[in-house]
């Protein structure tokens, strides 16, 4: 039988940007529940949540790390996640299976990017937060300018439940006005004394007590009432409305910390097992078909698959949440995507690298299991005889992309094997052989997740790699209307080669008239899986050549088409009329008409005004005020052409239309102009022109490359 029910059972998921004190909030709970004797820090790199190798190199978090705390006759599940944007992929794996967030805020730096990006994942998930104002024994932290700051952000839906009685080094004292109550820390912290309020503090106690009072109940109409009878709600009522309030999103209470020094977690910890929903307490699980799935221990039994770790002895070891049911060690279930039965050998809890087995698991809790072949993250698994799959994580599109290269000959089949791995690991890792470019590319999220990328292939997989700049996927098409006419001849003993076709070329656009001048007999349009169209005219009379050489003819301007005469790219939204041409009755054949075709293509699409066009990408760029000219002045260097300068708090957001060839080292420029407190995001646009003199050099550098080829 589990050592918890589903009730007793809270999964929470610490959350803010790079530098907040995550790791070290999580070191203070473990030690405060009694499952360390001694707290790690970060400094020292002995935390159990950064046990990674790469993590101590790092010196912060880079995996969502999977811990446990059982406090007061409950067991808390902690999910200590990354805080820079290039990770953003292992905080919403996270954030899709807790039931309460807590928001870390550095008390000197204030509210950061990293803080905004993340925000905007839990109102997607309507997750309950808390938020957290730590190092508040920093000389430089202002409590008062980062509320401040946290209520601009954020709205006021933050309620104040506790404030400093002083800041900087001599923080030790923190004033609850839930509890009205002080609390004295030790300068070692732990557990603290607990005193009555000052009188000087008395009524900003009493004031903040009042507005927290009031916000409680302003969300509970039935609480509205007895607050208007009694003038005060009592414990019980507050815990029960303020648990409703987190639930639906209405109310975020607001705590503070000395995480590093272990002030404040114990209290942090108290709050969670009171008023933060267990995950029976939260919205049922709604199914990818809109049926719900209660979290019941009773229910059928129902697991979701949130990440991969990929172990060397062992092999893949998956994390799992049970949404219905109790999972039993030896439990058989079927994977709703696969169809696949999964024998469920082992189920483990985790802290950090450590694993412990375990027999069973009730819904609500958070576990792992090994060796499941056929299952993957957003997998949903279930007992036979049910059809349930829950709704998958939507993980964000990709930022940066890069091509691989292997040093070593031989190595390549390895390196795709390797490839494979951190693709399972890590669902925002996109891996893609593009036969367009001749290049194996690597989407990813930025310099930081490249470089994790880049150390798992050296490290793990014991690879030698580069990565280089991945080529452009550029597009060719022309301008004007040309004409041009090719004979194809070739004699060598016995039947020849023979094919001479006449050809006009025009830009293709939506709605444009019927050739002029030509004897229209048939029209075909293609839709080129590259983008833009082919229309192809048979405007032949006279039988000057039989139909049956067309589709030669087409084949050879298509094979013209996939390597553009400018320099060597794909061509798009053109218009050809085949309108005369020779055959031979004996030499005549589909080659000879192909080579023909492809000539004159050829010919023509030079003689046509050519223009290189060029992909062009929406770049939206979120940075601080006093750094916008910075950021802006970069772009400007890069061809940017900016459409919005939007304000956001003390944030500036700019959109912008930039090249995708001035993107490629966007990612480490933008890092190195804001000291990593800007984030951005692309999407492709459009094509575009290229400007005259970037066209004449890439149609150079292009020439250079098919003369070294013969």
């Amino acid at each position: 039988m589990a050592d918890f029910d589903t009730s007793h059972v809270k999964n929470i998921v610490l959350l803010g940007h790079a530098g907040s004190g995550k790791t070290s909030l999580a070191e203070s709970m473990l030690y405060e529940a009694g499952l360390i004797n001694r707290r790690g820090t970060v400094a020292e790199r002995n935390t159990v949540s950064d046990y990674h190798d790469l993590e101590k190199e790092r010196g912060n978090s880079v995996f969502t790390t999977l811990l446990h705390a059982r406090w007061k006759g409950y067991k808390i599940n902690i999910l200590d996640t990354p805080g820079y944007d290039d990770f953003a992929g292992e905080v919403i794996a996270a954030l899709r299976v807790a039931d309460t967030g807590i928001m870390l805020v550095n008390g000197v730096s204030g509210v950061e990017v990293g803080t905004d990006i993340i925000w905007e994942y839990t109102e997607r998930f309507r997750t309950p937060m808390i938020f957290c104002v730590n190092k508040l024994d920093d000389d430089n932290a202002d409590y008062d300018r980062t509320v401040n700051e946290i209520k601009a952000h954020f709205g006021n839906k933050i309620a104040v439940v506790q404030y400093p009685r002083q800041t900087g080094a001599g923080f030790h004292e923190i004033i609850d006005v839930l509890r009205m109550t002080m609390y004295k820390f030790k300068d070692t912290g732990g557990k603290p004394e607990k005193l009555a309020i000052p009188d000087e503090e008395r009524e900003k106690a009493e004031r903040l007590h009042k507005e927290l009072v009031e916000a409680v109940a302003g969300n509970d109409e039935a609480l509205m009432e007895k607050y208007f009878e009694k003038g005060e709600l009592d414990e019980d009522e507050m815990r029960d409305g303020l648990k409703k309030a987190m639930i639906h999103h209405d109310l975020f209470p607001l705590f503070c910390l000395s995480a590093e020094r272990n002030m404040g977690s114990g209290r942090l910890m108290g709050f969670i097992d009171n008023c933060c929903p267990a995950a029976n307490e939260m919205p049922p699980q709604k199914t990818k078909k809109g049926e719900t799935l209660e979290c019941d221990a009773k229910g059928p039994a129902c697991i979701f698959v949130f990440k991969t770790i990929a172990e060397s002895h062992v092999g893949e070891m998956s994390l799992f949440k049970v949404y219905s049911g109790t999972i039993k060690s030896g439990m058989e279930l079927v994977n709703e995507t696969t169809g696949v039965a999964e024998k469920l050998n082992q189920l483990f809890v985790i802290e950090g690298h450590n694993r412990t087995n375990v027999n069973e698991l009730v819904a609500g809790d958070i576990g792992a299991t090994i060796k499941l072949k056929n299952t993957h993250v957003n997998n949903t698994l279930h007992e036979r005889g049910r059809n349930i799959e829950l709704q998958p994580i939507q993980f964000p599109a990709f930022n940066m992309t890069v091509a691989i290269e292997s040093l070593r000959k031989g190595e390549e089949e390895k390196m795709s094997a390797a490839l494979h791995t951190l693709r399972e690991e890590d669902a925002t890792i996109q891996v893609e052989v593009s036969p367009e470019l001749k290049q194996i590319l690597i989407h990813c999220q930025g310099e930081l997740h490249l470089a994790v990328i880049r150390w798992k292939l050296e490290h793990i997989h014991n690879l030698a790699i580069q990565f280089v700049q991945p080529r452009i996927p550029y597009r060719e098409t022309i301008r004007t209307a040309a004409e041009s006419s090719y004979r194809h001849k070739k004699q060598s003993g016995g039947s020849g080669q023979f094919g001479e076709v006449f050809m006009r070329i025009e830009p293709w656009f939506e709605g444009m008239p019927e050739p002029n001048g030509l004897n229209v007999r048939g029209r075909e349009t293609y839709d080129l899986d590259w983008g833009g169209k082919l229309v192809f005219y048979n405007c032949i009379v006279g039988g000057a050549i039989d139909t049956r050489f067309l589709p030669s003819i087409l084949k050879g301007v298509m094979e013209k088409m996939q390597e553009g005469p400018l320099t060597g790219s794909y061509v798009r939204d053109v218009r050809v009329c085949v309108f005369d041409g020779k055959m031979h009755p004996v030499d005549s054949n589909d080659i000879s008409f192909k080579i023909a075709g492809l000539q004159a293509f050829r010919q023509a699409f030079q003689q046509a005004a050519p223009q290189l066009l060029e992909p062009i990408n929406i770049l939206e760029v979120l940075c601080p005020d006093d750094l916008t000219g910075s950021v802006m002045g970069d772009l400007q260097s890069r061809r940017a052409l900016v459409e919005g300068l939007d304000s956001e708090g003390h944030f500036t957001r700019i959109v912008a239309k930039v090249p995708l060839a001035e993107l490629h080292d966007y990612s480490s420029s933008l890092r190195s102009l804001t000291q990593g407190r800007a984030k951005f995001n692309t999407r492709f646009a459009e094509y575009a022109a290229v400007p005259f003199d970037i066209q004449k050099k890439l149609q150079q550098e292009y020439g250079k490359t098919m003369k070294e080829e013969v």
